[in-house]
């Protein structure tokens, strides 16, 4: 189960034309134009492209991006139940738009976000953690995906811890920003910055990752911290063990959007299967290796990651 903010990523695709006689800006053929899921619900697509039974509680704008959620994750086979559309509320939308010549492969100009103001409704509050309460029930193992949009409020955060402890499952955490909020929980799946703005110190030696990210595992009382270092692979830490680097897998990285996300999917999926942690890093980083050869938000296969696990075989 993932509860967390769901977001519309919109690809906009164009060629240029010209330059425009109004201003000294380009002029784009527009092309194509395609929404994704794209934070919690990318991790949900990317568990259910795993071949998990995945459900997501969650909050969207009853609106043409909500709808275009909705209908790719259903389509993808997620239970989408707790995904509420709702008036009160705007789907958080990146609009990134894509340029270039015509055959030439496009690259991002400039992202576009619509954002709403944090959830206050109340009723729409105690709908969603009625939800989570009850999809808890079924869960293997809970995926906590902050965006900072303001969903995942205290009462949902306990409603979680409540969940570990009477069916002592897995939950994982991916904040963005708020990591300091979701302590004592199994692991989380930070990247090198985010352990810096946690920590509040700039990371210069990987002697000096080592300790500060020991010390932020100890001080949110995890069993394992996994923290992501793009080119330089994963660092792994544990309580039984010394740190463990995973140099990184695949060829050279194409797009790293939304790879955190299949990056904890797959950590998740792999300990609700009762791997180890050491095993579920591996088979994270390979993960994370195959999307970011991918353009856009995307996800992986369980085809795709058996195929790159055979490949690495001496």
């Amino acid at each position: 189960m993932i509860v967390g903010d769901s977001i519309a990523d919109k690809f906009l695709t164009g060629s240029i034309a010209r330059v425009s006689r109004e201003a000294p800006v380009f002029i784009l053929r527009h092309e194509s134009t395609e929404t994704v899921p794209g934070g919690a619900a990318n991790c949900a697509l990317n568990l259910a492209a795993l071949g998990a039974n995945v459900s997501l509680i969650s909050i969207a704008g009853n609106d043409e991006a909500g709808e275009a959620l909705r209908h790719k994750l259903s389509a993808a086979g997620v239970n989408v139940d707790g995904l509420v559309l709702s008036d009160k509320v705007q789907t958080t939308t990146k609009v990134r738009i894509l340029a270039g010549h015509a055959h030439a492969a496009k690259q991002q100009v400039i992202r576009v976000d619509y954002e709403d103001a944090p959830l206050r409704d109340t009723s729409l509050r105690e709908s969603l953690n009625a939800l989570l309460k009850s999809a808890l029930h079924a869960a293997d193992a809970v995926i906590i995906s902050d965006y900072n949009y303001g969903l995942i409020d205290e009462p949902a955060v306990e409603l979680v811890r409540e969940g570990q402890r009477t069916k002592n499952i897995p939950v994982l955490v991916d904040s963005r920003f708020r990591l300091a909020d979701f302590s004592g929980f199994t692991a989380a799946t930070p990247n090198q910055d985010e352990v810096e703005q946690v920590l509040g110190q700039s990371i210069t030696s990987l002697t000096q990752l080592e300790s500060l990210a020991s010390r932020l595992k100890e001080q949110l009382q995890y069993q394992a911290l996994l923290v992501t270092r793009g080119s330089h692979g994963m660092m792994l830490l544990t309580d039984d063990d010394l740190p463990l680097h995973i140099p990184a897998v695949g060829a050279q990285a194409v797009d790293g959007t939304g790879a955190g996300d299949t990056v904890i999917a797959t950590f998740a999926l792999a300990l609700a299967s009762g791997a180890s942690f050491v095993d579920a890093a591996h088979l994270a980083n390979h993960g994370g290796g195959l999307v970011v050869m991918k353009r856009g938000t995307a996800s992986i296969s369980a085809a795709e990651l058996e195929y790159s696990i055979n490949d690495s075989k001496p």
